[in-house]
């Protein structure tokens, strides 16, 4: 559903975040605006920046401040994809082919850094240090985050505890920044700020978790990426985990030497195993389990039909197909 017709007021708000993104992707370097503009432009949900608006008009805010910050989110978001594609080195995202696949990665590394620093750049117009420190301190989590992930690679022995602190960091993280500082730069009270802080964590492990199950269930068509790109990159996420601990021993094997080589050999066994274990149920229920959390959060948040559209959300994480 597009923000227009969740609330005529979000659409507008929203219109305003992709010109205001648009307009401050100018530089002197013809490159960076056509890597930057490319993968601005390649679509993708805007569950991020949406937060950002949502937040603060929830909390009453009406002004124009949350356009910029909703668009410094973003920046940042798409500076990580950037990034990752390029460590992931992923050839397709949105249905479309990865910046890096088209241009290389070194352009696509260091785009990457411009949309960071321009990001900061944009955040200090603001003018408010409280918001500086929760997205100052976001982006340096989420890059621990992904050299956390980076050494989990191919490492079978991965637990869950592990894997949830890695999803906390390099997913999670951007969605708690962009909840949290919308109540700031409404001026939320602290009770308020903090509920939208860990409604923002709670929605961005459900969608991560969520995005884990569909790696094995949905086509690339549905997904925009290749189906199995996690397992092909060795990645140990939450339903082989759940597999290797719960499934039989063959299964077990099969996966740990599978998380061992990357590729997608046998990805056909290995989907089948996920299913028969009973890891998609499980990773679901623990993607359901943290957007229940997050559905708690709003109890603090003033009834309006932004707080609803918030709890259309959380209820949309578990309930989706890409």
């Amino acid at each position: 559903m597009q923000p227009h017709q969740l609330h005529p007021q979000i659409g507008a708000d929203f219109e305003a975040v992709n010109q205001f993104i648009l307009g401050n992707l100018h530089s002197g370097v013809p490159l960076v605006e056509k890597i930057g503009s490319y993968i601005v432009e390649s679509g993708g949900k805007r569950i991020r920046p949406l937060l950002v608006l949502l937040a603060a008009r929830g909390c009453g805010y009406q002004g124009t401040g949350h356009i910029n910050l909703a668009a410094v989110i973003e920046f940042i978001h798409t500076a990580t994809l950037l990034h990752d594609d390029v460590v992931d080195t992923s050839d397709l995202r949105r249905g479309k082919a990865t910046a890096n696949a088209r241009w290389g990665n070194a352009p696509s590394v260091l785009v990457g850094d411009f949309l960071y620093s321009r990001a900061f750049q944009m955040l200090v117009e603001l003018n408010s240090m409280p918001i500086m420190s929760v997205v100052s301190s976001a982006t340096n989590v989420i890059a621990e985050g992904e050299v956390l992930q980076l050494l989990n690679c191919k490492n079978p022995d991965v637990d869950e505890a592990s894997y949830m602190k890695v999803i906390l960091g390099k997913t999670a993280m951007l969605f708690e920044a962009a909840s949290q500082t919308g109540a700031i730069i409404a001026g939320a009270n602290p009770p308020q700020a903090q509920a939208l802080q860990l409604y923002g964590r709670h929605l961005g492990i459900a969608f991560q978790l969520v995005d884990d199950v569909l790696d094995y269930q949905s086509s690339a068509e549905e997904m925009g990426k290749n189906v199995g790109d996690d397992l092909a990159e060795g990645k140990p996420t939450l339903p082989l985990i759940y597999t290797m601990k719960h499934g039989t021993e063959a299964q077990r094997q099969l996966i740990r030497q599978a998380i061992r080589k990357g590729g997608l050999d046998d990805l056909e066994p290995i989907r089948q195993a996920v299913v028969d274990s009973g890891a998609i149920d499980y990773t679901f229920n623990q993607a359901q389990r943290q957007a229940d959390l997050a559905l708690e959060q709003l109890e603090l948040i003033p009834a309006t039909p932004f707080r609803d559209i918030l709890q259309h959300l959380a209820e949309l994480a578990v309930n989706r197909r890409t």
